[in-house]
């Protein structure tokens, strides 16, 4: 391979523009190719990529033979079209963003790519790269002694807005638990280290978007939740979900809990939404709690400022390219799979279902599921 990897970019809205950014700070690698539909998305595309050739069509870009890998971050509900067409024409290593997918039907045309696929796929599950969820992560067995609660809050802005406002609806998301939690449904796989066996939540739409319209729609995205999760190995986990709590100071807080004592993640949100007149932005920050002896003590775990300034994720996007682009090169593993991808999507529909019908849903095995 040449010593520079070339990237074709498969839909260039918000976030496929924090991908350009954070792509040209990692000094192997390149954005040769773009394909955004949407005039303005795809000049503000070629503002931050200006050496970037804007292709017209999907069947234009995957003809491209400079190409090494794609990176697909188009709307969520034409990720498996899109999928699909790259399996057939070029499969190239791809880093697809999540959700995997929207609807239940999907799964069947997922399983058929997995077994498929000839190159590497990586599921963008940004959150697990956050350098202090990393942090958690790594301190998390030790000072929990084996995690038996785990509890994620996350107290957020409202959803921004996105070309023809495809987020306002949960036919085009899969619904706020999935196009927003898949990420915490995976955390809470990943930390765990056990599947799923019983979702029940509570959610809905009570402040965000109710006086808007989008053409002769009123928006039914959900702004509000509670998701508890039972897992196989006994443990539980509780997702807190509010998306009109930008004001507070850390939109993410994770804990868990076990015999030997507790550790906490405490993220904030991107820095340029905090008041500027009240100084810096907050740090992130770990806090080790062991129950004996007593006595938190907490970490504060910055990030580079440029890195932070490429995103709106605590610099986690440029961690997971940095992955990525190793697995491209044949020098690393893929960490997150479709696998990993569909079950946090599975995840998020039950809780979907849980909360629009008021009971719990129960989940299959996972070699159940696969079959």
């Amino acid at each position: 391979m040449a010593d520079i990897v070339n990237y074709g970019i498969i839909g260039c809205g918000m976030m496929g523009q924090e991908h350009l950014r954070n792509i040209a700070l990692l000094p192997d690698a390149r954005v040769a190719t773009i394909y955004e539909p949407n005039e303005i998305m795809a000049n503000a595309a070629k503002a931050i990529a200006p050496n970037a050739r804007l292709a017209p069509s999907l069947d234009d870009l995957l003809a491209d033979t400079s190409l090494d890998c794609l990176l697909v971050a188009s709307p969520n509900h034409v990720h498996v079209d899109q999928f699909e067409a790259i399996g057939a024409a070029r499969p190239l290593p791809l880093l697809i963003e999540k959700p995997l997918f929207t609807d239940p039907a999907d799964v069947a045309r997922l399983r058929a790519l997995e077994a498929s696929y000839s190159a590497p796929v990586w599921v963008a599950m940004e959150y697990r790269y956050m350098p202090v969820v990393s942090k958690f992560i790594e301190e998390v067995t030790t000072a929990t002694g084996g995690v038996r609660m785990l509890s994620m809050r996350e107290h957020r802005f409202p959803f921004l807005d996105k070309v023809g406002s495809w987020n306002r609806f949960n036919r085009q998301t899969g619904g706020t638990l999935v196009e927003k939690c898949c990420h915490f449904f995976d955390l809470m796989r990943l930390i765990v280290q056990s599947e799923p066996v019983r979702v029940m939540a509570s959610g809905g739409q009570e402040v965000n978007h109710r006086d808007e319209l989008v053409g002769d729609e009123v928006p039914d995205i959900w702004d509000t939740a509670y998701v508890i999760i039972d897992f196989e190995s006994g443990a539980r986990a509780m997702l807190d979900l509010c998306m009109y709590a930008e004001g507070s100071r850390y939109q993410e807080e994770i804990a868990a809990m076990g015999p030997k004592g507790k550790v906490e993640a405490f993220v904030p949100g991107p820095g340029r939404f905090w008041p500027t007149h009240l100084g810096l932005p907050p740090v992130a920050q770990v806090i080790v709690s062991p129950r004996n002896p007593k006595g938190p003590q907490a970490v504060d775990i910055p990030v580079d400022p440029t890195i932070l300034d490429a995103g709106d994720h605590n610099g986690s996007t440029f961690y997971q390219h940095a992955k990525f682009n190793a697995v491209v090169r044949g020098e690393g593993e893929v960490e997150v799979t479709l696998a990993d991808g569909l079950r946090a999507v599975e995840i998020g529909l039950a809780a979907q279902e849980s909360a629009r019908t008021g009971q719990s849903v129960t989940l299959a095995p996972v070699a159940q599921a696969a079959e």
